[in-house]
């Protein structure tokens, strides 16, 4: 037998670290004891997207949370840190439309059953990986209570909550401007939005005042909403136009007569200080047209394309529309000008589709009351945030908060216990 026991004259990182982080594992090291009578300390790692590879960030808050963990477990504490992976509704359910579609072939095809058999394919065959990134990081988790966010023990907890909120009446289901995908045709929650700046232009078009040969300017840019224009707003202390507010102005293209009103909101040094208003298909203006009782016209379909109320329009993409709209507002001369202007386009998260703001019916969650003791909290001081700074950001967020969108039409992940 040999008796050769020389060190190896280079150092494998991973194999030793495989090695101890079984050996931690397998001696229980990262459990908590259910009979100890010491102080508990437990932490619940916000669960990683089951879709993806943990990257940088990732890194830097494991460790963190692992500091912590340890430090607690150091000083005698009872500790806990729970580690789990999300369930990513419409992340994964997009992951597994791109594999179907490599086939030909659509989840509508399969039909929900059968499609859902295809994603928790998907999920067992991919899903391990951050598990196996978490352990490579070495974090003191306690693997024996891992969870996954569609788990049962889970999903009894959503529709607990959801009960809980609705019968608290935080949860109603209403007609409300959302934030539309018409590629992954579902609502989209305000983070599932990125902004992105973009080179776009703003058009200057001509809309005249009602028997009269005064003419009201307004600036935007995405012509094709004019379609569903239902007002021209106005600053009320904006003395250009203040011999307008109360009259009518006729829509370009369309022949609808719609009525000037003012309104706090607009910004007086942008563009010409009157704003076009298109309640169905901007969330500002959407509030607005609640404030002044405006028609929501939704000239713009689930599907991304022109509707029946888009007239001579109907049947045509969205960037279609906006080219034939500008070329149609010259010929007639209701355009006056084109500027070149930056500004921030939502893009969907997970498909990178522009989105679309429309009004739908949906379930939400009100949020001014929750953001209320919160806003509290963090003014008498009991949560600090630092740098300092970040506190008016916090605070600006919270008190300009609106509804929670919660409802998605996917056939991944948890439903609405409604029936």
């Amino acid at each position: 037998m040999s008796t050769d026991h020389h060190l190896s004259s280079v150092y494998n990182p991973d194999q030793v670290e495989r090695k101890w982080y079984e050996y931690w594992n397998e001696s229980g090291f990262f459990k908590p004891d259910p009979d100890s009578s010491a102080e508990t300390f437990s932490i619940v790692m916000p669960p990683p997207n089951v879709t993806g590879h943990l990257h940088l960030g990732h890194a830097l808050d494991i460790t963190i949370q692992d500091v912590l963990t340890r430090w607690r477990r150091m000083q005698g504490y009872n500790t806990l840190w729970l580690p789990g992976t999300d369930h990513a509704g419409i992340a994964t359910q997009a992951r597994v439309e791109e594999s179907l579609a490599a086939e030909g072939l659509t989840r509508h095809d399969l039909g929900r059953e059968k499609f859902l058999e295809r994603v928790w394919e998907w999920k067992h065959k991919y899903g391990g990986r951050i598990s196996q990134q978490l352990s490579l990081l070495g974090a003191s988790c306690d693997w024996s209570r891992e969870r996954f966010t569609m788990d049962e023990g889970c999903s009894r907890a959503v529709r607990e909550v959801f009960v809980n909120l609705y019968e608290k009446g935080l949860i109603y289901q209403g007609n409300y401007i959302v934030n539309w995908c018409p590629k992954c045709n579902t609502a989209l929650s305000d983070i599932e939005v990125e902004h992105e700046d973009s080179e776009g232009y703003l058009w200057y078009i001509r809309y005249p005042v009602e028997d009269s040969d005064e003419s009201l300017v307004v600036a935007t840019t995405r012509p094709e909403t004019m379609l569903g224009d239902t007002g021209v707003a106005v600053h009320p202390d904006d003395e250009r136009y203040q011999h307008l507010i109360g009259k009518q102005v006729v829509l370009p293209l369309m022949g609808r007569k719609i009525p000037v009103f003012a309104d706090d909101y607009v910004d007086r040094e942008f563009g010409t200080g009157a704003v076009k208003v298109t309640p169905a298909h901007d969330p500002n203006d959407f509030d607005m047209g609640l404030r002044h009782n405006l028609e929501q016209l939704t000239v713009i379909n689930l599907d991304g394309r022109m509707n029946e109320q888009a007239g001579p329009y109907e049947g045509m993409e969205r960037e279609e529309c906006r080219s034939a709209v500008v070329e149609d507002l010259k010929k007639q001369g209701y355009l006056l000008k084109i500027e070149e202007h930056q500004h921030a386009v939502g893009h969907c998260q997970r498909c990178g589709t522009i989105i679309e703001p429309l009004v739908s019916k949906q379930w939400f969650v009100k949020m001014k009351p929750l953001a209320e003791p919160a806003i509290k909290t963090v003014l008498d001081g009991e949560i600090r945030f630092i740098p300092e700074r970040f506190t008016r950001i916090y605070i600006n967020w919270m008190e300009n908060i609106r509804d929670w969108c919660i409802s998605r039409q996917l056939w991944w992940g948890h439903r609405i216990p409604v029936w």
